[in-house]
Parts: C-alpha cells; sequence; structure tokens
C-alpha cells in the first residue's frame, strides 16, 4: 500500500494499525471456540440435541414423509430437507448420520431433534438431551 510524500508518518501508522485492526475483527467471526471436530470437518452448529417421542411415530413430517423412530433422521429449524448432517456427541465423541427430513425443535436451547434410532447411536436414551456439534456430510 503506497501513501503520497504529503501523508504524515502519524496518519500512515494509523492506516496500517487501523486496516489490521479491522481485518483481525472481521476474521475473529470466523473463529470456532477452539474445540476441533472428531470428524475433520468443521462444524456448522453446536448446541443441544433431544430425540422425538414413540408417540411421533407415523405421523407426516414437514417434508411429507410419515416419521420413522427406526430411520436415521432428524428435525432441523432451518437446514434443507435431505440435508446430510454429521451429529457429533461432544462428551463422548460418539457419531451419527442423520437425513433432516423434518422441522424444529422447538425447546430453547435445542438444535437438533433427532429419531429414536440416532439417539441410540450417540448413547442418549437415558438422558434424553446430549450436547453435540453438527457438521455437513460431504
Amino acid at each position: 500500500m503506497g501513501f503520497s510524500n504529503k501523508t504524515s508518518g502519524a496518519k500512515r501508522h494509523f492506516l496500517r494499525h487501523g486496516v489490521l485492526a479491522v481485518a483481525l475483527f472481521l476474521l475473529s467471526g470466523c473463529a470456532s471456540d477452539g474445540v476441533a471436530s472428531e470428524s475433520g470437518m468443521t462444524p456448522i452448529q453446536k448446541g443441544v440435541a433431544s430425540y422425538y417421542s414413540d408417540r411421533f411415530q407415523g405421523r407426516t413430517t414437514a417434508s411429507g414423509v410419515p416419521f420413522d423412530q427406526r430411520a436415521l433422521t432428524a428435525a432441523h429449524k432451518s437446514l434443507p430437507f435431505g440435508t446430510k448432517v454429521l451429529v457429533t456427541r461432544r462428551d463422548n465423541g460418539r457419531q451419527v448420520e442423520v437425513m433432516i427430513n423434518d422441522r424444529g425443535p422447538y425447546v430453547d436451547g435445542r438444535v437438533i431433534d433427532l429419531s429414536k434410532s440416532a439417539a441410540r447411536e450417540l448413547g442418549m436414551l437415558g438422558r434424553g438431551v446430549a450436547p453435540v456439534e453438527l457438521s455437513y456430510v460431504r
């Protein structure tokens, strides 16, 4: 970055450091919380997972297909239907791949509702909820 001879040293110093500060500020929004993904993929969301009650078996999901507790499916508030997501339980490292076919969860703090089979894979049937991170499947 060139400066004219008319630009004072103080202004050049301010401009250089100001640009650097803005760049660092903007890049800080891209930083993670320091928890590396076991999958090697960049996490898209972190939070709490829950799983569907048995009473939803057979009911029509938001995507129009009947809900099946035995399938590896999940509900998410905004991911497109058909998106495959790797769900990693953060406190034990267990993982399951699910396909988004419904909307939800509708409880504050929860990021995904899993089918019972998916919850079983993560070992969360006893607790009902677990800390997770979500990553896109490539």
